[in-house]
């Protein structure tokens, strides 16, 4: 029988320490001795690690038993989640506004200067205002262009006033031309190649900026197919006997976690993607965060589960390490290819 994690290993015993106000409203915590749930905030006298319970929201705490404390009052929202509701209602302005809404007009609805609310909306979202406008246009764009008759239509469809802004402000994203993405990667070459490695099965592939899918499974034909619903109509070029060295690269990765892999990336996905992606490629072999931890890197604490979300999409495993993130009391969990490669490639840096 396994033994129950330690209290004081978990890293919400370390936030309810120090009263980490970067965590307030990720958990709450009862305390046996008096009956009450608490924030990790809370101003109480520390109680002894053996007689606290965690949970994820006060619910869970009250179903237990526990009621709230009178002190920090963990059944209302407090600083940060009337802070969240208010960017909650900015973004929708501006998600649902014809024309971009304008710092100052945004700030007013919110009851806020201009330069708190700018600061305020940067520090939740990891973009200012008028970037956020930008990355929803660029998602609006993602859609119309697979939807609409042709790329000029498209970009007026996604709330584009000219196509000169459209093109300065998306292509970037899209990680190919308009037309290229709206034709499913036509006229696009990807290079691929499927080999073995000591997680199974592992296709690499490469387009003309660098890699851009590394999949790992079972079945060699179902990651060529998972490969074909990534670039329906790209052309794809297999069995390359010049890619195999770069296969043979990555391989290596695997085998070896401290060797860096020096290939250039093509790292597709929306702009909160490729934030999460680039701070888990600052993330050592032999490391691990928690998702709350990475949530923090990015600067956007009340976005756990987001954060989750783009791990999960990420198509170029091992060179995006999402391996090294876990759980907040250490559990493996949330692997694209499998909790148990997780574990092997995880086991691997630790050895090192």
């Amino acid at each position: 029988m396994t033994a129950p994690f330690p209290i004081t290993e978990d890293p919400r015993w370390q936030a309810v320490i120090t009263r980490d106000a970067a965590q307030d409203g990720a958990f709450v915590y009862g305390v046996k001795t008096t009956g009450v749930y608490c924030r990790c905030t809370c101003a109480a006298r520390l109680p002894k690690a053996e007689n606290v319970r965690f949970f994820e929201t006060g619910a869970q705490a009250q179903a237990a038993g526990f009621r709230a404390c009178k002190r920090c009052k963990p059944d209302q929202a407090g600083e940060r989640a009337r802070q969240a509701q208010m960017i909650a209602a900015a973004c929708r302005e501006i998600e649902t506004a014809e024309i971009e809404p304008k710092l100052g007009d945004l700030a007013q609805q919110a009851g806020l200067s201009p330069f708190h609310f700018h600061r305020v909306f940067k520090a939740a979202t990891g973009l200012t205002p008028k970037a956020y406008a930008r990355a929803h246009r660029g998602g609006k764009m993602r859609a119309a262009l697979k939807a609409s008759g042709s790329v000029t239509e498209a970009i007026y469809e996604a709330g584009f006033n000219a196509p000169s802004r459209f093109y300065a402000d998306t292509a970037g994203a899209l990680g190919m031309s308009p037309r290229v993405f709206r034709n499913g990667g036509a006229a696009e070459v990807i290079r691929f190649a499927v080999g073995q490695s000591r997680l199974g099965a592992l296709l690499v592939a490469r387009s003309e900026k660098g890699v851009c899918a590394v999949f790992l499974g079972d079945d060699p034909d179902a990651l060529v197919r998972d490969l074909q619903d990534s670039f329906p109509r790209a052309e794809l070029i297999g069995g390359d006997a010049g890619f195999e060295t770069t296969l043979a690269r990555v391989a290596g990765v695997i085998e070896a976690p401290e060797t860096p892999l020096d290939l250039p990336l093509d790292i597709r996905g929306t702009v909160f993607q490729q934030k999460v992606w680039a701070a888990l490629q600052t993330i050592p072999a032999g490391t691990r965060v928690s998702y709350a931890e990475l949530a923090e890197r990015v600067g956007l604490p009340a976005a756990v589960r987001a954060v989750a979300s783009a791990c999960a999409a990420n198509k170029i495993a091992v060179a995006i390490p999402c391996h090294r993130v876990v759980r907040m009391d250490g559990a493996l969990s949330g692997y694209r290819w499998g909790v148990e490669r997780k574990a092997v490639l995880l086991e691997a840096e630790q050895a090192e």
